[in-house]
């Protein structure tokens, strides 16, 4: 096989998986298939990224910051933090219930270490902020651990199959409910919140979230070539 020179291999790497993830499913998608469409050995591949996992950690890296961008302009009501973070985990939900091949993404990474990994400390950050005013006095042990428990909330959230007596809404409604209660929000808060989320186009949002993070890579992608280039 014939290779080529590619000036900025990292993220070209990450930017074909993501299309291949995209395209296959995570689980369906294999190294040899992304070092083939870059026309680069797998030895090349294996350099950045020793197994399939840490692609999909790296990944997950960028997901995270992009999602948080997403909600942080979508939600403009102020206090948007924690409107953004409970908006967050109702997108993602609701693009597992209509997508299987983005399903099979957030499965895996909540089911691998790696990701599940990043996830947590992702996630711990920011809650530190989102959650502050109702959790003074918590350590940073008591949110890691809280992030713990609310991880597998979340797994559970995605996992599960949308039926009449479970549908996506009331999914939504109980698990995000349940996470404000482990951060101690009052319940009129709590209430208030729900009713922004459901009123607010969520699954609108889901559809073309992971879409528009391929998109994110290419630019950053370029951005680097050019900065290359000069």
């Amino acid at each position: 096989m014939a290779k080529r020179k590619i000036i900025n291999t990292k993220l070209e790497i990450l930017q074909c998986s993501m299309e291949l993830f995209l395209e296959k499913g995570y689980t369906a998608s294999y190294v040899t298939t992304i070092a083939q469409k870059l026309g680069i050995s797998t030895g090349n591949l294996t350099f950045y990224f020793p197994t399939k996992e840490h692609l999909l950690a790296e990944l997950v890296r960028e997901l995270c910051v992009f999602q948080w961008q997403i909600m942080e302009k979508v939600t403009t009501d102020g206090k948007s933090s924690l409107l953004a973070y409970l908006l967050e985990l109702a997108t993602i939900a609701s693009v597992c219930d209509e997508n299987p091949v983005a399903k099979d993404f957030y499965i895996s990474a909540y089911t691998h270490s790696l990701p599940l990994k990043i996830i947590r400390e992702s996630d711990t950050q920011k809650t530190k902020t989102v959650f502050s005013e109702y959790c003074k006095g918590w350590s940073e042990t008591d949110f890691i651990i809280a992030e713990n428990i609310v991880s597998g909330i979340e797994y559970s959230m995605l996992v599960t199959e949308d039926t009449e007596e479970v549908s996506l809404e009331k999914r939504i409604k109980s698990s995000l409910d349940v996470i404000m209660k482990i951060y101690d929000v009052p319940e009129n808060i709590r209430k208030s919140l729900l009713q922004s989320v459901l009123s607010m186009d969520y699954r609108g949002i889901g559809r073309n979230i992971l879409n528009e993070f391929c998109i994110y890579v290419d630019e950053k992608n370029k951005a680097q070539l050019e900065k290359i280039a000069k």
